[in-house]
């Protein structure tokens, strides 16, 4: 009686669970491959701040990375930027904390900086960034983030803006192999392409 039930409930779910089961691989295959497709395109990125100058009208700062508001003030200092939006704020981080080198740059005005606290993740960046970009006047924009986060946030910025934007990549906190992080990277960005874009 055992070996019937056992050969019935396979014959029943074969046939009722096939087709779920073949589209369910075909997903998870594409989506596989468009992940290790994208792996392999965030490994190409390279770092822009050190082998290319940036003009615009302002910078945008995704935060989340050593370096990052670093290189926005330096774009500011040197007059590549006129304003510098630094988004994804901690609503409780003083300016202070989230740059304690500060009193370095004696030629900066915090009037120049604004400082973005409500946004969370890159698509949240980039439509608090554009909006205040919009009011503070910009026609074109730097952003700067990692290189590994980089090609995901061209991607968001751009399918929300109306001003040209240059991508401005620093190098990785962590080493430039850093497998897992590009790994999630990729995930997130196949997400993103097909849930956002």
């Amino acid at each position: 009686m055992l070996r019937r039930w056992i050969n019935w409930t396979r014959l029943r779910l074969s046939r009722r669970d096939l087709g779920i089961l073949l589209s369910a691989s075909v997903v998870i295959f594409v989506f596989l491959l468009g992940v290790l497709l994208e792996y392999r395109e965030i490994r190409q990125t390279p770092a822009h701040s050190w082998v290319e100058e940036a003009q615009g009208d302002c910078g945008v700062v995704l935060t989340g990375g050593a370096g990052r508001v670093r290189e926005g003030l330096d774009l500011l200092v040197r007059g590549s930027i006129r304003k510098l939006i630094i988004s994804g704020v901690n609503p409780q981080a003083k300016w202070e904390q989230i740059f304690p080198q500060w009193p370095l740059y004696l030629d900066l005005s915090m009037d120049d900086i604004v400082l973005e606290r409500k946004s969370l993740t890159t698509f949240g960046n980039a439509q608090q960034s554009l909006l205040l970009a919009q009011q503070l006047g910009c026609r074109s924009l730097v952003l700067i983030t990692s290189q590994t986060h980089l090609r995901r946030a061209m991607a968001t910025f751009l399918e929300e803006s109306k001003v040209p934007i240059h991508g401005r990549a620093v190098r990785n906190a962590s080493a430039e192999d850093d497998r897992i992080e590009i790994f999630v990277e990729a995930v997130k960005y196949v997400f993103y392409d097909i849930w956002a874009f």
